[in-house]
């Protein structure tokens, strides 16, 4: 589906054939030529430019090697007309040799014949690739993404299997929209909604869902950096045109660092004000408790700051969660672009609320989630597109990003915490935490989870032994802060 989509198809066919075990699945987009159909037996080859197309990069027709006696390609560009046939002959030999087009392609595009080797595969199940399509490239069956879509298909993209097309998704009446608007275009950069349900939604569809150029790529609330009250009962979906150019490699997540990084970390930062603010609309407010509890951990978070900083240089992978820079700050690295008229590390965003007398808009500042890989500056005068990313240049005020830390209640999880991006969510349900909170000595407990967290990226699983007793050496070695009263009367 992606790479038709990139191949600037508008209409995909799925034939399912029981009796013979395959699936076949076509495009009327623009094609191979020759020589590109051989390079798309390489492992990891791809000719899309980096930044642009939706597809995996030529890794996910290798997986089908792994449930398909054959893979047969059918490809037609102009005068070239030419089909390979593909297998895989052990654990590191997948052999393939051309053959003879059978048909599959009429004037323009692709075509892929899978041979499954399980004839009860669910891939031969109708109602199973239509729930999936629907699931995976769930704006393109939805109306109220079509605005925002056009610009990319504008005649429109059609998906049938077996010859019946498949129905555009009914609209709730529930939905709360989501409109966000970045620096001052008129036209909404980014469409969504929540909606809620009366009980519990299946696994696959709570949270907020984040789709580029129909595809989506994330799902759940953990991106977005939220905890609803009742995360199970709500749902939604957001469409990003402009983040294609922040995925990664394997088009699997986004990039954190760089300019593409802060332009993803700023729609992020842009989505979860939106989604905060349609919350509290819903009355879904934190409790007085959870301020008092956040405004407590704050110490703490800067001490293992500090000692992620140490660590950093034994453990080179905890460079992912800091980024240092002369003079002890730690900021996103951002290259300078034409246009960027914001200074002090920000990006100008907005977003719409719902009309029900919410404001309706809101000025976000610099994204908070720390960059994990480094990527060179952008040249003068890039042009990324969306929101503008401030330059090297001008004043700039000081910003933190780094470790954070929140909390969740996970009654069956026997884990202390989880690391999901830069944050740490403490499972406060846990027996371990509440004898902590009880008895007071809640920040060993926090620094505690922090290494539990943290170790399964800076070690390998037999040194996370060593790894949790350095962090926990480090942090005790660490000064406790002056307190500001008495830091002032120090002061003549």
């Amino acid at each position: 589906m992606a790479n038709s989509l990139d191949s600037s198809a508008t209409t995909i066919a799925f034939t399912l054939d029981p009796n013979q075990s395959t699936l076949t699945v076509s495009d009327d987009g623009a094609g191979m030529v020759r020589r590109e159909l051989a390079r798309y037996h390489d492992l990891g080859s791809s000719a899309k430019p980096r930044g642009r197309g939706i597809g995996f990069a030529g890794v996910g027709i290798k997986l089908s090697l792994l449930a398909a006696q054959e893979v047969l390609t059918e490809t037609r560009r102009g005068t070239y007309h030419v089909a390979t046939a593909w297998h895989l002959a052990s654990r590191h030999r997948a052999p393939w040799k051309w053959v003879p087009p059978p048909g599959l392609v009429a004037l323009h595009g692709t075509a892929v014949r899978l041979k499954l080797a399980n004839p009860l595969s669910p891939l031969l199940d109708r109602a199973f690739v239509q729930r999936t399509l629907r699931l995976h490239f769930q704006p393109l069956l939805d109306p109220t993404f079509a605005p925002i879509l056009a610009a990319s298909y504008p005649h429109g993209v059609r998906f049938l299997v077996d010859g019946e097309p498949i129905e555009p998704a009914t609209v709730a009446e529930a939905r709360a929209p989501l409109a966000i608007r970045v620096g001052r275009q008129r036209k909404p950069s980014a469409l969504g909604y929540l909606v809620p349900a009366s009980g519990p939604l299946p696994e696959e569809r709570r949270g907020l869902a984040v789709s580029t150029l129909g595809k989506v790529i994330k799902r759940g609330w953990d991106w977005v950096g939220l905890s609803p009250a009742h995360a199970d009962q709500l749902g939604g979906l957001i469409e990003i045109p402009a983040l294609a150019e922040c995925l990664m490699l394997a088009k699997g997540d986004f990039l954190r660092s760089g300019p593409r990084g802060a332009l993803y970390l700023a729609y992020r930062k842009a989505v979860q004000q939106a989604v905060q603010t349609q919350l509290v609309a819903w009355g879904d407010t934190p409790a007085a408790t959870d301020e008092a509890r956040r405004r407590r951990t704050r110490p703490v978070e800067r001490d293992l700051q500090a000692v992620l900083v140490d660590l950093a240089d034994d453990f080179p992978l905890l460079a992912s969660l800091v980024d240092r820079h002369p003079g002890g700050q730690r900021r996103l690295p951002m290259g300078r672009r034409a246009g960027a008229a914001t200074a002090g590390g920000t990006v100008p965003a907005s977003f719409d609320a719902p009309e029900d007398g919410a404001p309706q808009r809101m000025t976000e500042s610099a994204p908070e989630a720390p960059p994990e890989e480094p990527e060179p500056a952008a040249e003068e005068g890039a042009s990324l597109g969306g929101p503008a990313l401030p330059g090297p240049r001008g004043p700039r005020r000081p910003a933190h990003y780094g470790l954070d830390i929140r909390f969740e209640s996970r009654l069956d999880d026997p884990e202390l915490g989880r690391l999901v991006e830069s944050t740490v969510w403490v499972n406060e349900a846990h027996p371990a935490y509440r004898r902590a909170a009880a008895t007071r000595t809640d920040d060993y407990h926090l620094a505690l989870t922090v290494a539990m967290a943290l170790a399964p990226l800076a070690v390998e699983p037999a040194e996370t032994h060593g790894f949790v007793t350095a962090f926990l050496a480090r942090w005790g070695e660490a000064e406790p802060p002056i307190p500001r009263r008495r830091q002032r009367r120090a002061v003549p």
